[in-house]
């Protein structure tokens, strides 16, 4: 249910055991890693990898067994006769996309379909904050190496392995004692590109990246379709509406009992996707797609003309009047970003120096990020980049217990060294990964 931390307060019980703090169950993953997707260099995320394993359900692991716990609970006859609130979490198609084989073989490499909304010279008509965020390495070096049909067959195969631990689950609540009176509801985090606007992964305004499924079953509701654009924020106040319990001040989404009863209702909402930087966002109505940057570039699509938003209207006359009357549903003020803090970011490798060792040459990929510098030795040292050919240019000198923070890159090598005073002697330097963290220069 939570990829990385569990907040175990929030529950009575958990798989594995929230006192472990780990929300990840036993899974079987190859021996030696990468197997089909090499690392590109420290901006590739380590998990892009994917493979057909040879293995049982059960062997594998993962979220076969957490749909085999979620089924015990639902199998469970409750004594005290009290509603209960029961999630389960199916983790793939996260990456690494390593299933048992037996998901592959329904898409056999040679009938794997390029995606059908990638369009080579899609870019041509965005703002260049659009094209900024369009193509990425992760693309280009699939494509170097030869496996975006290949990724997306591990793709599929993932979504197909979490459709039938998925069925799993479902077939233990109808063969239960609370298939008459459980509200089920089905939901995705995101959505991912897999070549489209020459994209790999996801963080963008694109629908491609951020329409998910969404299905909500009622007990005693028929099955209806409703294609209204509704975000995941209304699913608090859908089920506390649905369950007779009071709505909360915080929730800020209207509930979706409307359109369960009646997929045609009035529906005066639009479904907002924030982006990471504050001012950048996109807006969906029934039929139209727009999406701001903070730079003020703007997008514009007509979804039942163009679903895979190939064609940008933001520039047409003939669309003037549509375009401000979805600026003005948009968001016009924003939070400040939060930070992370420092203790929450991940520690990047000391790697010490002897006197005559040089730290090695920066290798910068990707783009820019902060890393925050700590001295925790007992004497002020000297921040130094390393350049292409293992010079060191200096940047900064940071005093004894104190932090500095510096835009980087992934690839980047900092060195650290005794301050100009003392003869600068090297201690050691840190190589960048992928990520914001925390760089500590330890007690010596």
């Amino acid at each position: 249910m939570l990829h990385y931390f569990i907040d175990a307060r929030s529950w009575d019980e958990y798989f594995p055991r929230k006192e472990s703090e780990n929300p990840f169950p036993r899974t079987m993953y190859p021996d030696k890693r990468p197997v089909n997707l090499p690392r590109g260099g420290p901006w590739q995320y380590v998990e892009t990898d994917w493979a057909a394993l040879k293995a049982t359900d059960e062997e594998f692991g993962g979220d076969y067994l957490v749909a085999q716990w979620v089924s015990k609970q639902l199998a469970r006859k409750r004594e005290d006769n009290k509603p209960f609130f029961l999630a389960c979490g199916i983790y793939r198609p996260h990456e690494p996309w390593f299933v048992p084989e037996k998901y592959f073989k329904p898409f056999p490499l040679e009938s794997i379909q390029l995606p059908p909304g990638y369009k080579e010279d899609d870019l041509n008509d965005l703002p260049p904050e659009g094209r900024r965020r369009g193509p990425n390495r992760y693309f280009a070096h699939i494509r170097k190496h030869k496996q975006w049909k290949a990724g997306v067959q591990a793709y599929l195969a993932s979504i197909h392995f979490a459709d039938a631990m998925l069925g799993n689950t479902l077939e233990a609540l109808e063969n239960g004692p609370h298939a008459e009176n459980t509200i089920v509801v089905l939901w995705s985090d995101h959505g991912w590109h897999l070549g489209e606007k020459q994209h790999w992964q996801k963080f963008t305004g694109w629908r491609a990246c951020s329409r998910v499924p969404l299905i909500i079953k009622m007990p005693d509701r028929k099955p209806s379709v409703c294609d209204q654009p509704v975000s995941l924020l209304s699913l608090g106040p859908t089920l506390l509406d649905l369950c007779g319990l009071p709505k909360l001040p915080q929730h800020e989404a209207p509930s979706l009992r409307t359109l369960l009863k009646d997929p045609e209702s009035e529906w005066p909402h639009v479904a907002l996707t924030h982006l990471g930087e504050p001012g950048s966002y996109g807006l969906s109505t029934r039929n139209w797609r727009y999406i701001r940057y903070k730079g003020g570039g703007e997008e514009l699509y007509d979804i039942r003309k163009d679903p895979y938003e190939w064609k940008n209207l933001a520039q047409s006359v003939q669309y003037k009047t549509k375009l401000n009357a979805l600026r003005k549903l948009g968001p016009d003020t924003f939070s400040n970003l939060i930070q992370p803090s420092i203790q929450s970011l991940p520690s990047l490798k000391w790697n010490p120096l002897s006197v005559d060792q040089k730290a090695p040459p920066s290798k910068p990929e990707g783009n820019p990020f902060s890393v925050t510098f700590i001295n925790q030795s007992s004497e002020p040292v000297e921040l130094f980049w390393i350049d292409f050919q293992g010079g060191h240019k200096p940047y900064a000198l940071i005093e004894t217990n104190k932090h500095y923070h510096q835009q980087t890159r992934p690839g980047a090598v900092w060195m650290l060294a005794e301050s100009m005073s003392n003869g600068s002697r090297r201690l050691g330097y840190f190589t960048v990964g992928d990520r914001k963290a925390k760089a500590i220069v330890p007690k010596r």
